[in-house]
């Protein structure tokens, strides 16, 4: 077999490729001068308000001509469409929303063509890799395209199975990915020139995301690894299961898996009809995705329903188990971001306003140019206000007064440059699609009740490393002790100098209408660690547990008037 070479780093030179790229930077151009004609010029000229009534419609129509491009371009256009409707932290929310049914479903590849680049991959004739090999696929995406096959009988009586299912790189999407690769490259480093853009986003980070997760998804191989490495994790659950790789049968553009086509997890009828409680299939979905989550560090990013089978087994267990497929978007819960969130969930418990920022700025969701000294003030307020209530005294404060601390709690927020990890948004973005798919099998169900057995591992697994953390958080205290004198004289030098700042009405105001998605996005964010700090406590503290669930309702209802406020 001939050495598998890597994905194009470099873009072609070829006609069609430069009539792409030009055609991806002409758009970007076209983008680039409206927004600065109506974010930057109008304003300017004291023109702004004509300009902010048109806002919600002129994004729109920009996401809507996006949606049309990449439409009609395929290829890794697509797969950019898909990523920006999940950038809710830097995306206003009538693009995300425009892009959000944009489906990666093409039309398919000529087999001849996909013949030509299977015997290139396997090294030999179709014919001999396989006993058949169906001419119709069952799915075509952007990136490639699947089709029923069979073994022959010398690997199938080894492996104890001859039904397969071959997935084929689209020919010569390698290119296709390098031209919008450099497409995009290009205009983040324009966009990292203007600085109203780069104070609020990193893009060249976020395009090197990006590649990085592309580049993961044309490579087959990877994909076959991350297949081994999930049914690794649940060799010892039989609920559990992946289809086989057949290696023998795998390169870099062609994979090759056993065919574990069973019943779709959201058929309830089909369910029904097997004998299947679709609650109990919402159950174990649950415990599925916390185990990878909490316990193998390792999750499936795309768990969406056409993913997910649920196959009969008679006479084994429960009589059915949860098949998982496509193993190309994975996430990692790394050490630095397990560390990271135990910062933030301790800093939530102990009520520490500095420690908390810290904790956001250590995982990487502020970035450097974040000033958050508004945003320490405005936690330390909420913690010695509402941090020592419960849910039932939360229900005696005045409306008002919550209204009027949510309202300036979020313009301290929207002041802020957040910019999430990509582990953080396959983490949202795989509970939100796993909480979707409970909800149509059982709608009474609660994923919290799912998170409790394992929030007990946690806490009896990390009983030690939290006192220690504890301890070093006292020390921490006492060594802000010892410096507050200095910092009294900075705070008094940068008075002297002129550099504490002092926030107009009006800026506040143009912060707001440019802003508001992303502090909403921030204060889901403080909800979401209030409240799933208040449920890891929930066995082993149920007091301190309600009253971080019920400090939680506050960054919540700062989304829900903000949200209205719209």
């Amino acid at each position: 077999m001939p050495p598998a070479s890597g994905p194009l780093t470099a873009p072609p030179t070829g006609r069609p490729f430069r009539a792409r790229y030009r055609r991806i930077m002409r758009f970007a151009s076209r983008a680039l001068a409206q927004a600065w004609w109506f974010e930057l010029v109008l304003p300017r000229i004291g023109l702004g308000r004509l300009a902010a009534r048109g806002r919600v419609r002129r994004l729109e129509k920009l996401a809507n001509r996006f949606y049309v491009l990449a439409a009609d371009l395929g290829g890794l256009m697509i797969k950019v469409g898909q990523f920006l409707s999940s950038r809710l932290d830097i995306l206003p929310p009538e693009i995300t929303k425009a892009l959000e049914g944009l489906q990666d479903e093409v039309a398919p590849e000529s087999f001849e063509r996909i013949r030509a680049q299977t015997e290139s991959e396997l090294g030999m004739p179709l014919e001999l890799a396989y006993a058949s090999f169906e001419p119709v696929p069952i799915a075509a995406a952007s990136l490639g395209q699947a089709h029923r096959a069979r073994l022959s009988p010398a690997i199938a009586a080894d492996l104890g199975f001859e039904e397969v299912v071959v997935k084929v790189q689209r020919p010569g999407i390698e290119a296709i990915v390098a031209v919008d690769l450099a497409a995009l490259r290009r205009v983040a480093r324009w966009l990292s020139r203007v600085r109203l853009v780069s104070s609020r986003a990193d893009a060249p980070a976020l395009v090197e995301e990006f590649a990085a997760t592309s580049l993961e998804e044309i490579d087959y191989l990877h994909e076959a690894g991350n297949a081994e490495r999930f049914a690794a994790d649940f060799a010892d659950d039989p609920s559990v299961g992946a289809p086989v790789v057949v290696w023998d049968r795998t390169a870099l553009r062609v994979l090759t898996l056993s065919d574990v086509t069973a019943i779709k997890i959201t058929d309830v009828a089909s369910l029904t009809a097997a004998g299947i409680d679709p609650a109990e299939v919402a159950q174990a979905l649950a415990r599925a995705t916390f185990q990878q989550i909490f316990v193998a560090g390792f999750f499936h990013a795309d768990p969406h329903p056409g993913n997910i089978f649920v196959t009969p087994t008679p006479g084994e267990g429960d009589g059915w188990r949860l098949t998982f497929i496509d193993f190309g978007m994975m996430g990692e819960i790394s050490d630095s971001l397990r560390s990271g969130l135990r910062e933030f969930i301790l800093a939530a418990v102990a009520r520490d306003g500095r420690s908390l920022i810290s904790a956001m700025e250590n995982l990487g969701v502020l970035l450097k140019s974040a000033d958050t000294e508004e945003l320490e003030r405005a936690m330390t307020t909420l913690f010695d206000r509402f941090g020592g209530m419960g849910v039932a005294e939360l229900q005696r404060v005045d409306p008002r007064e919550l209204e009027r601390f949510a309202l300036q709690f979020g313009e301290t927020i929207r002041a802020l440059p957040f910019q999430l990890p990509e582990s953080f948004l396959l983490l949202i973005r795989t509970i939100s699609l796993i909480s979707g798919v409970t909800s149509a099998l059982n709608r009474d169900f609660n994923m919290w009740d799912a998170v409790d057995p394992f929030a007990r591992t946690v806490l009896n697994n990390s009983g030690t490393g939290t006192i220690r953390e504890l301890a070093q958080q006292a020390l921490g205290y006492a060594n802000t002790l010892a410096r507050l004198p200095k910092r009294l004289d900075e705070l008094t030098a940068r008075i002297d100098r002129g550099q504490v700042a002092v926030r107009t009405p009006d800026l506040d105001r143009r912060l707001r209408t440019i802003e508001r998605s992303v502090g909403r996005v921030a204060s889901a964010i403080v909800f979401a660690a209030l409240l799933f700090a208040g449920v890891l406590l929930r066995p082993s503290d149920p007091a301190l547990s309600w009253v971080l669930m019920g400090a939680s309702a506050l960054p919540l209802l700062h989304v829900l008037v903000t949200w209205r406020g719209r």
